[in-house]
């Protein structure tokens, strides 16, 4: 299940009590920072989660996938991820279930 805006508003609500409009004025006022933080080129990190930077990318040749023919791939900024390692141990923790309800590291007998 995707997690969206609106599941993030209805958990503010639910765990923290705020009237819907609230919540939704929160969470809208953290993404604004976030996202004009970005737009200046600023590093944004969050302890614990992890940290966005925008990368500049410079203009370079390519070729379009189905025509085969060459392009100039134009210069632009992008957006990266890097997950603390608190989050990455977090993430890589969970262990994957297998239909048998063991985890799949069992030894043959």
């Amino acid at each position: 299940m995707t997690l969206t805006k609106d599941t993030l508003i209805e958990m503010i609500r639910d765990k923290v009590g705020f009237p819907v409009k609230e919540a939704k004025d929160i969470l809208e006022t953290v993404l604004e920072e976030i996202k004009q933080k970005l737009e200046d080129g600023r590093e944004v990190k969050i302890s614990g989660f992890g940290k966005w930077n925008v990368k500049e990318k410079r203009s370079r040749p390519g070729r379009n996938p189905h025509t085969g023919q060459r392009i100039e791939i134009t210069a632009r900024r992008v957006v990266t991820f890097h997950p603390s390692d608190k989050l990455r141990e977090s993430v890589n923790r969970q262990e994957r279930v297998t239909d048998t309800g063991t985890s799949g590291d069992d030894e043959f007998e």
